[in-house]
């Protein structure tokens, strides 16, 4: 009888854990997120990326072009990490209906979809990470929230087969808003 308790918790905390991030009640207490406005022109960022035991693995910094021309946003990002390695990614992000967007990318697998409400976004697809001399098929979800000041925090679970490689947090602040460019990618 006891076994049967304790796999009946088990699977409780296992369901509960995994259930989605719920912010319906947070989601106003920002400025409206409108990712085509706020992406339009150059934008600053700096990440980390921490593995599923909390341990620091990477730090970076992009510096993103963004051009909005009324039907799609193109996203021009160039990374920098930590140990010199440098990346770039080309998003097109085109609004498919009230609050909802898709997205493509060269290592983005298929279609990514967002759905904005109040101030925040929620990104959801499948990337082919690069890893050494390969790649990984992991999939991101992203939370993106517009914080009074007009800086983004966003926060991104990484998975592979559904088991959680780490998350990714990234702040975001559009360059009219620094006296100087921070750097240069």
């Amino acid at each position: 009888m006891r076994i049967k308790q304790v796999l009946l918790l088990f699977f409780a905390v296992l369901l509960t854990g995994c259930s989605p991030m719920k912010t319906e009640s947070l989601s106003q207490q920002g400025p409206t997120l409108k990712i085509e406005e706020f992406f339009q022109g150059k934008v600053y960022a700096w990440g980390i990326f921490e593995d599923r035991f909390g341990n620091l693995r990477r730090q970076f910094q992009v510096e993103i072009d963004g051009d909005w021309n009324g039907e799609r946003l193109i996203l021009d990002e160039r990374f920098l990490y930590g140990d010199g390695e440098r990346d770039h990614r080309v998003w097109t992000i085109r609004p498919t209906g009230p609050g909802q967007y898709e997205g493509r990318a060269d290592d983005i697998v298929g279609t990514a979809e967002g759905i904005s409400e109040g101030n925040r976004l929620n990104w959801r697809y499948r990337m082919d990470l690069k890893v050494g001399d390969g790649s990984w098929r992991v999939t991101f979800d992203d939370w993106m929230y517009l914080q009074p000041g007009n800086v983004l925090v966003n926060k991104a679970e990484v998975r592979k087969w559904g088991v959680q490689l780490g998350v990714v947090t990234l702040f975001f602040i559009h360059a009219d808003q620094l006296k100087q460019p921070p750097f240069s990618l």
